[in-house]
């Protein structure tokens, strides 16, 4: 029996297991988070510090910018999801694409740059699909066709 309490006490000392070691934050020197975030065509570059929740995109409000309720609501999903809405000021520089790619590259930068600024936040962005990028993209146009699949009009005579 002396063999079985010996494995019982090692089996013991393996189950007490250190936890993993939490992800630095990557801030600058002043204090701030960088990302780049990605979607269709558009490519946005994305800084965060503690604030009191201004956005700024290309040096304009966000209101006048992205002027859809819809785009701002679309941008704004991970703060709400990190119940972070109004804690960071927000500095956008987005080139590339349409209104609405620019604002889901917008919230893919964000995303990872929340993540970078509190690693803790990395489950809760990854459970909404927040930090993948976004693969879709529009289909090349192909010889012999109006569009990238749209035959020409059939004319009969």
């Amino acid at each position: 029996m002396a063999g079985l309490e010996d494995l019982k006490k090692e089996m013991e000392t393996v189950a007490v297991v250190e936890p993993t070691a939490v992800r630095e934050p990557k801030k600058d020197k002043f204090g701030r988070a960088y990302a780049t975030g990605r979607r269709k065509d558009a490519s946005a570059r994305v800084w965060i510090k503690m604030g009191s929740g201004k956005i700024t995109v290309n040096g304009v409000d966000i209101e006048k910018y992205f002027t859809r309720p819809v785009l701002r609501m679309i941008i704004n999903q991970p703060f709400e999801v990190t119940n972070r809405v109004g804690q960071f000021d927000v500095v956008v520089t987005v080139t590339g694409g349409g209104l609405s790619g620019q604002a889901g590259a917008v919230r893919h930068g964000l995303s990872r740059c929340l993540d970078n600024f509190e690693p803790e936040l990395h489950s809760a962005l990854k459970r909404a699909g927040f930090l993948t990028r976004d693969p879709r993209v529009v289909e090349r146009k192909k010889y012999g066709k109006a569009k990238a699949r749209r035959s020409y009009q059939f004319s009969k005579r």
